[in-house]
């Protein structure tokens, strides 16, 4: 990787970490569980002006800055980096490949379907069970059916219209000028 380029992830990742040590302050939580935040904003700024795999570092660099703060013993900072992950991973590989105004709109849309989809998934069997232990499983689907996958498809949708809407402003932020 260019330095350039570590430099831009670096800094997306500062500006992601902020953004999510905010939303600890935002005393609104979904579910008790889950924040409003637009710390994957960056990310995904990032997945689409240099591709996905800076948006999948944008997204570990934030959540281990994270684990210093955590008050959900690193379940929280796993889930967000799987399900975000996911997310900028589907962006990033569907734009790649067409960069036009509907290639964004496409990427964002599938990846807030991927992206809810791997919510379901990861916190059915992976997180809920870290932390109701024991639980029948029709609680399990009852919370990530009425609350968690709701939740994820309406924040996806959030930072996709937030995208839209200031990525071409903000990527000539980005925009390499150097040849380093």
């Amino acid at each position: 990787m260019k330095t350039n380029k570590i430099t831009k992830i670096a800094a997306l990742s500062a500006i992601a970490a902020i953004l999510q040590y905010a939303a600890m302050f935002i005393p609104f939580k979904v579910g008790g569980f889950l924040d409003l935040d637009i710390s994957d904003f960056p990310a995904i700024i990032g997945t689409l002006a240099m591709g996905p795999v800076a948006g999948v570092f944008v997204e570990l660099i934030k959540n281990i800055l994270h684990l210093p703060v955590t008050t959900t013993g690193y379940v929280g900072e796993l889930a967000n980096f799987i399900v975000n992950g996911v997310f900028v991973l589907a962006i990033g590989y569907i734009y790649r490949y067409n960069k036009t105004k509907k290639g964004a709109v496409i990427a964002l849309v599938f990846g807030t379907i991927l992206m809810t989809a791997a919510a379901v998934l990861t916190n059915r069997f992976i997180m809920l069970p870290m932390f109701i232990k024991g639980a029948p499983a029709s609680v399990y689907w009852n919370t990530v059916l009425t609350l968690i996958t709701p939740f994820n498809f309406a924040r996806g949708a959030v930072l996709s219209l937030i995208t839209f809407f200031s990525y071409k402003k903000l990527r000539v932020l980005l925009k390499d000028k150097t040849n380093l």
